[in-house]
């Protein structure tokens, strides 16, 4: 008789039972950063945590949709439908994909995600960079020239286990829109996984998540889930009003992050409701890797990606663990010399009178010991990157 998914271990295969519950054991027990644990092979990803930076744009066009609206309200609603549509794609694509959560590589210091989207809205261009390994984060730089619209940000993750895993996100984006010379806070929602017993692990939101205007104007999203709270799965409620007065609401929003959401005005009207489901993405247009720097994600760990595709865990274990040995080399190389890592795209601040202006609206504050720095983009680095990539053209164009 087949096993139901719904019973412990249903959605795992009869010859893989055994290693998931001594991965759920070891998991229950442990007291540290979850991301250190082995997972087994057949819940790893073959992509690493620096390329979910990309999920940030997959819909260019609602990324840039506010740079063209003249009033700020309706303004700061489209950047609100904007980040409600990045979810599904953020945190419910993977399940989609590859039928259930997976373990991501953890990226190396320096490690490099470099793509672009082109479509209607023009060139939308994405820098991912690891910009610290212990603790671990990742920066990213999103931007559209011809709109005038910049998403840069960093984040990393604290996991813990109380019952399920427990993921908080720490860190923020900054939406910029060069036209209104606006910017936009906006915070990252706590998750946990559900299904783990089952052997299907997908994520679920949990609490909320702010976007802060420097025009006036706060959005709350509060997250509930069918495993935490009655109801619908991926459910979500979303309130836009003016800073400081959340009972003079201004637009709500309710709906399912993974399916579709209702957009509303003060007096309840329907203004708009958005398909998560059938709203096509843009595909991510990205160099091959015979092309890529050797710091560039997929180049660096192609024969790790190869080996978890396969099932040999033995070369994905000789891959892997070539590449720690030489990350280890280099740190005791750069401590010998007295050097650090030099990051290719982003700086580290002091601190950040944007999000220390914006933050303490929201109750927000910047946590750089657990993200190795407050990291911004760093247009002089990029700009001296282009230049040497355009002369490394032209000089190769000459011989």
């Amino acid at each position: 008789m087949a096993s139901s998914s719904k019973e412990e271990g249903g959605a795992i295969a009869p010859q893989n039972k055994g290693s998931w519950s001594s991965f759920l054991k070891s998991i229950a027990s442990f007291s540290g950063d979850l991301s250190s644990l082995t997972a087994p092979p057949f819940i790893l990803s073959s992509t690493s945590l620096v390329e979910y930076s990309s999920y940030w744009a997959e819909h260019p066009s609602l990324l840039i949709a506010p740079a063209s609206e003249a009033d700020p309200a309706k303004r700061a609603l489209l950047v609100l439908k904007w980040f409600l549509s990045t979810l599904k794609q953020q945190y419910s694509s993977r399940n989609d994909k590859l039928g259930s959560e997976k373990k991501p590589l953890n990226p190396f210091l320096g490690e490099l995600f470099l793509g672009k989207w082109e479509d209607e809205s023009g060139i939308t261009n994405l820098v991912s960079e690891q910009v610290s390994h212990h603790p671990p984060a990742t920066a990213y730089c999103i931007w559209n020239e011809k709109a005038g619209v910049r998403l840069q940000g960093y984040n990393a993750q604290k996991a813990s286990f109380s019952r399920t895993i427990n993921v908080r996100q720490i860190g923020h984006a900054v939406l910029h829109i060069d036209a209104y010379k606006e910017d936009y806070l906006i915070t990252l929602p706590s998750l946990h996984i559900e299904g783990l017993i089952y052997g299907a692990p997908f994520v679920e939101l949990n609490g909320h998540s702010y976007i802060e205007s420097s025009t006036g104007y706060t959005a709350k999203v509060d997250y509930s889930g069918k495993g935490w709270l009655s109801g619908k799965k991926n459910s979500f409620t979303a309130t836009l009003y003016p800073k400081g007065k959340p009972k003079e609401l201004l637009y709500s929003v309710e709906g399912q992050w993974t399916d579709s959401f209702t957009i509303k005005d003060a007096k309840k009207h329907v203004i708009e409701t958005h398909n998560a489901k059938t709203a096509k993405t843009t595909p991510l247009i990205v160099e091959g890797v015979d092309k890529q720097d050797p710091m560039e994600s997929r180049r660096a760990w192609k024969d790790v990606a190869a080996g978890i595709q396969k099932g040999d865990m033995d070369a994905v274990s000789a891959a892997k663990g070539k590449i720690e040995n030489e990350q280890r080399d280099l740190r005791k190389k750069e401590a010998s010399e007295g050097r650090v890592w030099v990051r290719r795209y982003f700086s580290s601040a002091p601190k950040d009178t944007l999000f220390d202006k914006l933050g303490v609206e929201i109750g927000e504050q910047a946590e750089q010991d657990k993200t190795g720095g407050i990291w911004r983009w760093d247009p002089e680095k990029a700009a001296g990157i282009k230049a040497a990539g355009q002369a490394e053209k032209v000089e190769k164009a000459t011989v």
